[in-house]
């Protein structure tokens, strides 16, 4: 009876540890791109949001002295230009209008006369987020439309 005996070859017995230093090396750098690209991507969703919500809360603001002027002029005391000029003429607008309900905003409403019939309307939300600071500023004329 004969016995076979398979000879091993000791060259090919596994993986050695430099090897497995390169591998592991490598997968980390891949996932560390992974991680780096999603964080970024929750970032700018977070921003893309908050900035949504200033443009409506500013647009919100100009809508407001909007109706503020209708109602002054359409339903107020006095002739008509009386009440145009009394709505043109009120320091107090901006101490008006409610702020937004959302603490990490805040929005300023300021009035420039342009002309007798005619003045400007500048609504700007600010915000932080992370490290930095955010504005946007919303602008409109808005005209004495009775006459």
């Amino acid at each position: 009876m004969k016995l076979f005996f398979k000879k091993v070859n000791k060259t090919n017995k596994g993986f050695t540890l430099v090897e497995m230093l390169v591998a592991i090396s490598i997968f980390t750098v891949s996932l560390l791109g992974i991680m780096s690209v999603l964080a970024s991507g929750v970032a700018n969703t977070t921003y893309a949001k908050q900035k949504m919500v200033a443009t409506y809360l500013a647009q919100e603001g100009i809508e407001y002295v909007r109706n503020m002027r209708d109602t002054e002029v359409l339903y107020g005391s006095g002739n008509i230009i009386a009440r145009w000029n009394r709505f043109k003429n009120n320091p107090n607008i901006a101490s008006t209008i409610p702020a937004p309900s959302d603490a990490s905003f805040t929005r300023t409403i300021s009035m420039t006369k342009i002309n007798s019939d005619e003045v400007q309307i500048f609504s700007k939300v600010e915000w932080t987020q992370g490290s930095g600071s955010y504005s946007i500023t919303f602008s409109e004329n808005l005209f004495n439309w009775i006459e």
